[in-house]
């Protein structure tokens, strides 16, 4: 009996300790909201970047051979928790709006590049309405300097809507729903 409370003790002062740290080392966001809206405002309508992806297959890939279509920038990584749950909403809006105009444009940022990513995508396979299915878009491979392009991101997934005319229209910071996603891609069809 003394052993168990001793165990309790111990696990609550490591916990009350641990919770302060958390709260003390905590980065205050008094305004995010404000800083996100000021954010999006300054991306809204702006022209993408002049970017320059490497493919897998090595070759140069470039936002303006994307020109007249939707394109969705997506940031990832093979290592990130988000980015396995947006994945499978990634696969079903490529097959549903693909013959619409629409692609995803997949940037890995895994810091092993090609090595990393091949493999992945030979192996995943992700559960889109009953069905195991692999990653059906296109997938380069991007850097901090592209990043930094773009505005720099703040975690993975992040992901930025091109319109048809090359335009940045909305920039999706983190997981967000299939939903937002979905009706915004669909705004710009």
């Amino acid at each position: 009996m003394k052993k168990t409370l001793l165990i309790f003790a111990i696990v609550l002062a490591l916990s009350t300790v641990l919770w302060y740290w958390d709260k003390a080392t905590r980065v205050k966001a008094t305004s995010s909201v404000k800083n996100t809206q000021q954010a999006e405002a300054k991306i809204d309508g702006k022209p993408a970047p002049e970017v320059k992806f490497k493919g897998l297959d090595g070759n140069d890939v470039t936002l303006a051979q994307y020109k007249g279509t939707v394109v969705l920038v997506d940031f990832w990584a093979t290592w990130c928790e988000p980015c396995y749950v947006e994945i499978p909403w990634l696969i079903e809006m490529q097959q549903k709006y693909a013959a619409k105009g629409f692609t995803v444009l997949g940037v890995s940022m895994d810091e092993d590049g090609k090595s990393a990513v091949v493999p992945f995508l030979a192996k995943e396979r992700f559960n889109v309405n009953g069905q195991k299915l692999p990653m059906n878009y296109p997938i380069v491979l991007g850097s901090d300097e592209i990043a930094d392009k773009f505005g720099g991101l703040l975690g993975y997934p992040t992901g930025f809507l091109i319109s048809r005319d090359g335009k940045v229209v909305k920039k999706f910071q983190g997981l967000t729903s299939f939903d937002d996603i979905a009706n915004a891609i669909e705004s710009q069809l």
